[in-house]
């Protein structure tokens, strides 16, 4: 399966969780940007979850959309922060929450690209069960 979401791409991470000390034990959490990106890319997926989730390998292809400035061509390659593992990571994480696959250690195969882009901005997805070695 594959779809676009078209939204301005997350640049909060997974990696920015916070901590506070609760009975003299760490407790991490989301800071505010992190939940409102976790909620709204959990909303778009939901849109397009398979009826069941996957459960055997799973291919995955993203392509991160990000506006351009005026210092960038369409098309060119982010060489900026976020990351892309640290990006992987939340999308990862809600796919998981909406239902595409039981757990995220499924993904065994992963390709991912970061472009600048006039238009449109957003996050192209393909994901799909690798059955006898072919998605």
């Amino acid at each position: 399966m594959e779809f676009f979401i078209a939204m301005n791409p997350p640049t909060v991470t997974a990696q920015m969780k916070q901590v506070r000390v609760v009975n003299n034990k760490p407790v991490f959490f989301d800071p505010p940007k992190v939940k409102e990106a976790r909620q709204a890319l959990s909303g778009y997926l939901a849109q397009h979850k398979p009826e069941k989730p996957m459960e055997g390998a799973v291919s995955l292809k993203v392509i991160w959309l990000f506006p351009k400035g005026k210092s960038h061509k369409n098309g060119e390659f982010r060489k900026t922060k976020p990351d892309t593992d640290n990006l992987q990571k939340l999308l990862k994480d809600c796919m998981t929450q909406t239902g595409f696959w039981k757990d995220d250690a499924l993904v065994v195969q992963e390709y991912v690209e970061k472009r600048w882009s006039s238009e449109p901005c957003g996050i192209y997805i393909e994901v799909g069960e690798i059955k006898d070695g072919h998605v």
